[in-house]
């Protein structure tokens, strides 16, 4: 199905696509008319859709009242109970920002084992935390500076949650509205505050927008700052290298590489040169750690009661297959896919296969999942299994942290909250990888578009692909359109006549 904007430029209503959009709507008055005057006031996509994700991340602060107030810091169990932990203020004291420790420099006191260690996360997010810890009180009772600085880290990360929201709205030029998802996101406001992924995450929709833009090297620049502040951005260069080896992009990927390399070097050799030990412990962690929260092989674990020493083995090689897979699927699928659709699978299979998933790993999918698949009914089903499993972990811990009394959610039940959140990514996954085999269901296509999000991608025709590929224009030198709807008659493509959808055929 294909549909026919009236004006080109005009952003894409969600009301007009999506029936649940279009029901939700009814909360303010409806659907917007046809006859309605757009784009001529202050109130813009992006303002509303900023002004919407403050309130959204205000109300999360708010959940995380009864936390602020005494569950941080009286009793083990009031803050599982209340579902509101966050990092942020016990790593204030336990990671020696209270003691005024530089970190990767100064060894931190460990209480529990009485031994020294090095802060465990990546360069620019411990100077995210350092600078947080600037503008915290050094003096006063320890409980209210661990008030402050949990305060002053949702203020900044409440800065990149904005960036978050408006590069998205801007990724796509014609669809801001998609950006809303992002915005309404529950588990958004829940996890904002538990630890500093934000600040990745911003930075990889910044990355995201820039190659939307066709700025390769800027790309790259932020891509390697968010490789600097967590890992997983990284792996966005995989699916982009083989979009650019199928559409003979290999210089821009190239560039795109060197700016990633520059800024990741900018920010980590001076660490790495002066306190080589501090530095590298985030990876010899990462390496070291076992078989943790949410991941399936906690359950294979506790199910075979077994330890899975080889855990990360497993997991490497399923990340490996799968990303063959996507490599083979990006060449062989019959139109090329969108970036943010691979970039999202990619993730996303990361999350399915690593050791681990802590609650506010969602972040890292919510901007991918808005860009790759904008339908409410996915992304609302996909939400609700992540905020059963956000209250899952925390009744889990609850239980198991109040002795005897066993208050909260069994082994047995946390097993299933595991089991529902892995369900629910790979349903998402189930509909982006359909989008990508059937590129007619893909409701970011459906107005003629090819790639919003590719840069210089987007409308390039292929120079290498496996298969056959089912595009109308492809056999007539033009490749992958955005000009063209899927499923345009034959005929039309033969007689230079393009379907109406706003854009005109290639030059």
């Amino acid at each position: 199905m294909t549909f026919a904007r009236q004006d080109p430029q005009a952003p894409v209503r969600p009301t007009d696509q999506d029936e649940i959009a279009a029901k939700g709507s009814e909360l303010i008055g409806g659907p917007i008319g046809r006859r309605a005057l757009t784009g001529r006031h202050w109130w813009s996509p992006v303002r509303i859709v900023l002004l919407v994700m403050m309130g959204m991340f205000a109300l999360g602060m708010v959940q995380k009242l009864p936390c602020y107030e005494s569950g941080w810091f009286r009793g083990q169990t009031a803050q599982y109970v209340h579902a509101c932990y966050s990092d942020i203020p016990h790593l204030y004291t336990g990671r020696g920002f209270a003691a005024d420790l530089t970190p990767y420099f100064d060894r931190i006191p460990q209480t529990i084992s009485g031994g020294m260690e090095y802060l465990e996360y990546p360069v620019l997010t411990g100077v995210f935390m350092e600078v947080a810890s600037w503008l915290t009180p050094q003096h006063g009772e320890m409980v209210q500076r661990q008030q402050i600085y949990w305060m002053v880290n949702a203020g900044m990360l409440m800065a990149c949650a904005a960036v978050l929201v408006v590069c998205v709205a801007r990724v796509h030029r014609h669809r801001p509205w998609d950006a809303l998802l992002v915005a309404l996101a529950p588990a958004l406001a829940l996890t904002a505050t538990i630890n500093w992924d934000l600040l990745a995450v911003s930075l990889t929709a910044a990355a995201m927008l820039m190659w939307s833009r066709s700025r390769p090297f800027a790309f790259g620049v932020l891509l390697g700052l968010a490789t600097a502040a967590k890992f997983y951005p990284f792996l966005l260069l995989g699916p982009l290298l083989v979009l650019c080896w199928r559409a003979g992009r290999r210089r821009e990927f190239g560039t795109a590489l060197g700016g990633t390399a520059i800024s990741w070097l900018a920010v980590n050799l001076p660490v790495m040169a002066l306190a080589p030990d501090g530095w590298s412990k985030f990876y010899t962690f990462s390496e070291e750690r076992g078989v943790d929260f949410g991941s399936i092989w906690l359950i294979i674990s506790q199910r075979a009661n077994d330890p899975l020493e080889h855990a990360n083995t497993y997991a490497m090689v399923l990340m490996a297959l799968g990303c063959a897979g996507l490599a083979a699927l990006t060449l062989c699928a019959p139109r090329r896919p969108r970036f943010a659709q691979l970039a999202f699978l990619v993730v996303a299979l990361f999350i399915v296969t690593n050791k681990v998933y802590s609650p506010q790993y969602v972040l890292w999918l919510i901007p991918l999942a808005a860009l790759a698949r904008p339908r409410w009914r996915d992304f609302l089903i996909w939400q609700a299994c992540e905020v059963l499993y956000y209250l899952g972990i925390w009744f889990y811990l609850a239980y198991t942290g109040s002795g005897d009394k066993h208050h909260g959610l069994p082994t047995e039940g946390y097993q299933v909250a595991i089991a529902v959140h892995l369900l629910g990514t790979l349903y998402l996954c189930a509909v982006v990888l359909r989008d990508i085999l059937v590129p007619e269901r893909d409701v970011v296509r459906q107005d003629g578009s090819d790639d919003p999000s590719g840069g210089v991608l987007d409308g390039s025709p292929d120079v290498f692909a496996l298969g056959r590929r089912r595009d109308p224009w492809y056999g007539y030198g033009y490749g992958a359109s955005r000009s063209v709807s899927p499923g345009a008659p034959h005929d039309a493509v033969q007689g230079g006549q393009a379907p109406v959808t706003g854009w005109g055929p290639p030059s």
